[in-house]
């Protein structure tokens, strides 16, 4: 046991716990003022749904003992059973076992949070807490084993993925696309401003999130060491390169730079780094920012206006297409000089790992939007996934929650 390595892990989870609230803000600000408290209630109930679900059954799911195959993880560690003080030998040998639980239970909390931005003003309460609970299960819990999980099918055939670029953000993105699509356009879509009604709190939730991240990120190193500086470093310089490339994207597209602009861009740079921050050097991190900036810049400002689908607040077009690229990228830019444990990529001259993490990406999308599907329609069929239109238009603090963020209109 470590006390150094126990007491950054822990840091780690309270930092990796700000990013959930740091979502409700980012997307709170982006709604309308009329949907901004449904926004921040669905964030907060995930929080408290996904942390029961965790520590019940969704973590043994997800790193018990693989039950054969390396397809889910056992009922072993049921309700915490045989979890304790002590450290885990299959994962953290230095820090309390109780100490990975909870700092992978954070990494469970924000995967569904952030699929809210996608179908956002105009699903119900309900359906939310029903579908999470499912959805954590189904698709979260079992692409989380087969990375991370001991005796994990991808994690035996070299997949690799530090913090979360497909077991999150990935599998978040495409399942909200998805259910954006089902769920349908929102009522007066391009026929109306959906113009964000407060940017300063998408500023704040941005900074929020960029400051958790360097507990997601970094602290998946599970130990206060090298790794762990590395992948603060790499983080935060990917981050900077996105901010920057979607601003200046925006400056020779649109002819300003936009507030909303340069935070979004910050997000997919943290998201595309997920992946590789603990497989590649700093240097590596500048040109696998500033191509997320690019892509997700494209992504959100002219696919998505081409193909017409309404992904509200742009999960797909950030966290899915950041995590994918991300992704790529661990399999183009990994060193074994940065982190001995990975592999070359591609540049070092192993193309196998570039295949490697294909895969991974093909199997993981098909398994998400498969499941999803499944998931969406027995949702929907129970209880409705959508409000009625009279909810739609009042908006959903008032028709979901009886409550109204704002008591004087500007």
């Amino acid at each position: 046991m470590n006390s150094g390595d126990t007491a950054w892990v822990l840091v780690s989870v309270a930092l990796v716990f700000i990013m959930t609230p740091g979502v409700a803000f980012f997307y709170g600000g982006m709604a309308r003022r009329k949907n901004i408290l449904s926004i921040l209630t669905q964030c907060f109930a995930i929080i408290c749904l996904v942390s029961l679900q965790w520590v019940l059954f969704g973590y043994s799911l997800s790193f018990s003992p693989d039950t054969g195959y390396g397809i889910i993880g056992g009922l072993d560690w049921i309700g915490l059973r045989n979890v304790g003080q002590q450290p885990s030998a299959d994962y953290a040998s230095t820090i309390p076992h109780l100490a990975f639980m909870i700092f992978q239970a954070m990494f469970a909390i924000i995967t569904p949070a952030l699929m809210v931005g996608a179908f956002a003003e105009r699903i119900k309460f309900s359906a939310l807490v029903i579908f999470t609970l499912l959805w954590t299960t189904f698709v979260y819990d079992p692409i989380a084993h087969w990375v991370w999980g001991t005796g994990g099918w991808l994690g035996n055939i070299g997949a690799l993925d530090f913090a979360g670029g497909i077991v999150v953000h990935v599998s978040s993105g495409v399942s909200a696309l998805l259910i954006a699509v089902l769920i349908g356009k929102r009522m007066g879509y391009k026929k109306e401003p959906f113009a964000p009604h407060n940017l300063p709190i998408t500023f704040l939730g941005g900074a929020l999130l960029w400051i958790g991240w360097f507990g997601f990120n970094a602290g998946s190193a599970l130990e206060a060491g090298g790794l762990a500086a590395n992948a603060f470093v790499t983080t935060n310089t990917a981050a900077a390169a996105a901010g920057m490339a979607w601003a200046f994207m925006e400056w020779q597209q649109d002819g300003a730079p936009t507030v909303l602009g340069i935070v979004t861009g910050v997000v997919a740079g943290l998201v595309a780094i997920t992946p590789a921050c603990g497989f590649v050097s700093t240097l590596s991190a500048i040109p696998i920012g500033l191509i997320a900036g690019i892509l997700c810049y494209f992504a959100v400002a002219k696919i998505k206006p081409a193909l017409g689908y309404d992904d509200s607040l742009d999960v797909f077009g950030v966290h899915g297409i950041g995590g994918i690229w991300g992704t790529l990228a661990t399999g183009i830019f990994a060193a074994t000089a940065i982190n001995s444990g990975g592999a070359d990529g591609l540049l070092l001259g192993n193309a196998k790992l570039l295949l490697i993490q294909i895969i991974y990406l093909v199997v993981c999308i098909a398994y998400a939007l498969a499941v999803t599907w499944i998931l969406y329609k027995i949702v929907d069929a129970l209880v409705g996934m959508r409000v009625d239109k009279e909810s739609e238009l009042i908006g959903l603090d008032l028709t979901q929650h009886n409550e109204s963020a704002y008591t004087v209109l500007e």
